[in-house]
């Protein structure tokens, strides 16, 4: 029997594997290692990763080596895999579809499907305004053609992000990340006309929500000037920064002050969106409706889609074939993204989604209370994240953060690690994890930490 023949426990996920954790190796073991010294041949040694082990299946809650070894997944490819991995009515449509046919280009000759997904991402985004929406391939295209269409519709050019952001790898949005190592070092120089203001982090600046947003308006009206200013740009909760989540109050300060001066607000979602944070919207829980929305990883189940999802006006203003590509919207993705848009709705993945982040927060709230180097934890749902310290201080320790993690993927836990200062373990696991498996990751966890 192999291992994607095996039974499963609970019935959850696209393969049908136990939902278990299961060593029966090292981390990494020998077929891993064996990938990994063919990787170091023929992969350039630019491109990382986080857990040396090399996949043959994943599902419900776990991820499973070439080695048979089976791992709990707190991280869903970066917040990719909401739905479960394979899940089973994207697999579905998939198939369906990549029998009929695989490509078109939308700009050639359109198809449905395209269309159903703008009418979903319309329906389901934040505001009762007429909409329109455009597909695109990654998180950074997406958030380049906000920029983009903001520009277009004001007629302006400058855009405010701010400090920790995380928007992508082009070179747009590389000016517009905060973070030099390793997403900007060495790649300059970057586009123009981008300023960044300081963000509410209610861990280290001790402000209220007013305060913080007054504080980053006066900048904006002193620094940029609201008569250049075509956007704001924001991520509702911060992703590669942090997981940091604003003081309330600051998100309705900034909405409010674009909206009165005529700037564009423009929400990225590409980490928050699609049920994780406990709404289909992170903007949803902050009281904000956006003018454009830009989304990207849930969407489709694994496969590369994103979006602009905004004002009709605004989404509109640009010439015709001014947004496109040949693969943005592509069939493949965009029925997958209608079965994931299905299964987030017909399954509550939402309310699945708090219930888990409660789970977390229980556990993580209790090993703050005991250990002073967990500085903070903070989250929405499933989007979780304990900020490591030296005890006493705000003073990030990315050493011993660095220590959890490996000591969590040797002990078959995949973690994702992120912030500023590399010192905030960020905890994703898919909506369709078992509570049992996430609550063994939670021991574990709790366990490597006070052990470190």
């Amino acid at each position: 029997m192999t291992l994607l023949d095996q039974p499963t426990s609970t019935g959850r996920g696209g393969p049908e594997l136990p939902q278990e954790r299961r060593l029966v190796t090292e981390i990494p073991g020998p077929r891993s290692r064996e990938w990994l010294t063919r990787r170091a041949a023929a992969v350039s040694a630019a491109v990382g990763e986080t857990v040396p082990v090399f996949v043959q299946a994943a599902g419900g809650g776990v991820v499973v080596d070439v080695d048979g070894n089976s791992l709990i997944d707190l991280g869903s490819g970066i917040a990719v895999v909401g739905v479960g991995n394979a899940a089973p009515r994207v697999v579905a449509a998939v198939q369906e579809q990549v029998e009929r046919f695989t490509h078109t280009c939308f700009t050639v000759a359109p198809y449905d499907s395209y269309v159903e997904v703008c009418e979903a991402l319309n329906r389901l985004t934040p505001g009762d305004f007429e909409k329109r929406s455009a597909l695109f391939n990654s998180g950074a295209e997406a958030v380049e053609n906000a920029v983009k269409i903001a520009r277009a519709a004001t007629h302006k050019q400058a855009v405010v992000v701010f400090d920790h952001a995380y928007h992508g790898r082009t070179n747009l949005t590389m000016a517009l990340t905060a973070k030099n190592q390793p997403y900007k070092n060495g790649f300059g120089p970057f586009a123009p006309e981008v300023y960044r203001v300081p963000l509410s982090y209610p861990f280290r600046d001790g402000l209220s929500g007013a305060e913080a947003a007054e504080r980053a308006i006066h900048l904006i009206e002193k620094q940029v000037g609201v008569q250049n200013l075509a956007a704001v740009l924001i991520e509702p909760i911060q992703g590669e920064g942090g997981f940091v989540v604003p003081a309330d109050g600051f998100l309705p300060g900034i909405a409010d002050w674009a909206q009165s001066n005529g700037v564009v607000f423009i929400a990225d979602e590409v980490q928050t969106g699609f049920a994780r944070t406990g709404t289909m919207f992170a903007s949803e829980q902050f009281g904000i409706v956006p003018d454009l929305v830009v989304t990207a990883k849930g969407i489709a189940g694994g496969l590369p889609l994103s979006a602009v999802t905004g004002r009709a006006e605004l989404m509109d203003a640009a010439q015709k074939g001014g947004l496109g590509g040949t693969y943005g919207g592509n069939p493949l993705a965009c029925v997958a993204a209608l079965a994931a848009i299905e299964t987030f709705e017909q399954d509550r993945l939402a309310d699945r989604a708090q219930r888990l982040g409660e789970m977390i927060q229980q556990r993580l709230r209790a090993l703050r209370a005991d250990d002073p180097r967990v500085g903070d934890v903070r989250g929405r749902g499933a989007m979780q994240a304990i900020e490591l310290v030296v005890p006493g201080t705000t003073e990030p320790d990315a050493a011993l953060t660095s220590r959890v993690a490996q000591r969590m993927h040797q002990q078959g836990v995949i973690v994702l690690t992120c912030g500023t200062d590399s010192n905030v373990i960020r905890l994703l696991p898919p909506l369709t994890i078992p509570e049992e498996l996430l609550a063994e990751a939670l021991d574990l966890l709790v366990e490597t930490v006070r052990a470190a």
